[in-house]
């Protein structure tokens, strides 16, 4: 999972792989079956590890403002999580890939929708469903552009800014009970 995440798919061989494993090639061909099915086993714990879909945290906000503070200061700091790699494997893993890879590059961005949708779901709390599906696409397109800057270096604090910023934008709704 750590070398997918830090080099992406293509970034990593199979022999790397191995190597990390500690196994020889027809054992892992067995275990897996090939290198995708390995990235996919990867990108599961990777979901189950950082909690991707867990979105709980939110209900303990007392407005939309503050529930989309959390997410994206939460989101900036399991970024640069020192237990972990730099960025987010599944927000800019396979943006880019070799044509060959096109039906694993089109099942991670069927991950990305499957966030996007529990993520619409949670803010339908504070929203209409037309407008919590909005909203939700803005949040996940700043939650990937944090994952992009934490990449490039750039520092906690200044994500955290970021987050400040974007969730300064999302429009007060008060304390509004489920529609």
């Amino acid at each position: 999972m750590r070398l997918f995440w830090k080099h992406g798919y293509e970034g990593v061989s199979f022999q790397q792989l191995t190597a990390a494993l500690g196994v020889a090639a027809p054992s892992l061909y067995v275990a897996f079956g090939n290198k995708a099915a390995l990235y996919r086993e990867a990108l599961d714990r990777y979901a189950d590890l950082r909690r991707a879909s867990d979105l709980s945290f939110m209900d303990e906000a007392c407005c939309l403002q503050e529930a989309v503070r959390l997410l994206l200061e939460g989101t900036a700091r399991g970024l640069l999580d020192p237990k972990g790699e730099i960025g987010c494997m599944l927000n800019t893993g396979m943006i880019a890939s070799h044509p060959d890879h096109a039906d694993l590059a089109h099942e991670l961005s069927q991950r990305r929708a499957a966030f996007l949708t529990v993520l619409t779901d949670k803010l339908i709390r504070w929203l209409e469903p037309s407008e919590a599906d909005d909203l939700a696409r803005f949040i996940v397109a700043v939650m990937q552009g944090l994952a992009i800057q934490a990449h490039d270096g750039y520092s906690l604090d200044q994500l955290c800014c970021v987050a400040v910023r974007a969730s300064q934008a999302v429009p007060d709704c008060g304390s509004r009970e489920p529609v």
